[in-house]
């Protein structure tokens, strides 16, 4: 049996344990949250380096990505340093094939027609191929990454502009802890304090990562489309409670819950049996049509 553990800087509350098959593989899959402490995250992945089959980061990034660029985070570089043996992720190199997939799967197996929606995507900078994606199909998106990361009124709505805007900003932001602009631990916790609610109730759809778009999303989100990763039954039952029409996530229901895209990865890496560093893209578009892994579709009306 496989072993695969996702160390997350997200709330303990999340943690999740499951047993699946995939390719003919038996694999024991858990997220083990840190509440977000950076130096037990860093501990938990020196004790599992060599214990496990793979690990994956979750609730933090070591790589963001706009356009043909790529910005480490410093804190991301130093999670995935602390393993050297047992191959690391932090499920960027999987989001670019998986979640322009679930765009596709929107439009092709869905029905949803994109062109001319009007999409929050909350953050482009750790889902660049799921904003291109939506870009790509004709939607109008607003990136919202200066507006909830930086806590900036800054709506950018053109692809181009939102590239060289993250080349100006991020080379510093990257430097400052990952806290700063994302919510971990306990904070995961809190209810949603509205704040810019116009962004919000202009857009037909919602696309991002979930904590990103939780920390200020308004009371009602009616009639809305949410496109998202990782939830739990609690936040279905949330979002259902807004008046969201549909939910879907970009990862498949492991065990009862969509797991992170960095479990699913780190996942794929143990069937690979290769470093982080040694795969391609090719290997992932291989292994996901084998596996026909399809997105989760949630609807509440």
């Amino acid at each position: 049996m496989k072993r695969v553990v996702s160390v997350s800087l997200g709330s303990s509350r999340r943690d999740h344990r499951a047993r699946i098959r995939l390719l003919g593989e038996e694999f024991d899959i858990a997220r083990v949250g840190m509440d977000g402490k950076l130096d037990a995250a860093i501990a938990k992945v020196h004790e599992l380096d060599g214990e496990v089959d793979a690990i994956g980061l979750g609730g933090i990034d070591v790589y963001l990505y706009a356009g043909r660029h790529r910005y480490a985070l410093r804190d991301g570089l130093r999670l995935l340093e602390a393993a050297n043996v047992t191959p690391i992720v932090d499920g960027s190199g999987l989001k670019n094939t998986l979640e322009r997939e679930a765009v596709r799967f929107m439009q092709d197996e869905l029905g949803i027609s994109l062109r001319g929606k009007r999409v929050l995507m909350v953050s482009a900078l750790d889902r660049f191929g799921m904003a291109q994606a939506l870009v790509d199909a004709g939607a109008d998106v607003l990136f919202g990454d200066f507006i909830f990361a930086l806590d900036k009124d800054m709506p950018v709505r053109d692809l181009h502009e939102f590239e060289k805007m993250a080349e100006k900003y991020l080379p510093d932001a990257c430097k400052l802890p990952f806290q700063f602009f994302y919510p971990t631990g306990k904070k995961q916790e809190k209810p949603p304090e509205p704040k810019y609610p116009q962004y919000y109730d202009d857009a037909e759809i919602i696309a991002g990562d979930f904590h990103f778009m939780r920390q200020f999303m308004p009371e009602r989100l009616d009639d809305k489309i949410v496109l998202t990763n990782t939830v739990t039954d609690d936040d279905v039952e949330e979002l259902a409670a807004r008046g969201i029409r549909m939910l879907i996530t970009t990862t498949p229901d492991i065990g009862g819950r969509s797991f992170g895209t960095n479990v699913l990865e780190a996942a794929l890496l143990a069937l690979l049996g290769k470093q982080w560093s040694e795969v391609v893209p090719s290997d992932y578009e291989r292994v996901l049509h084998e596996l026909a892994l399809k997105p989760r579709v949630v609807k509440t009306d």
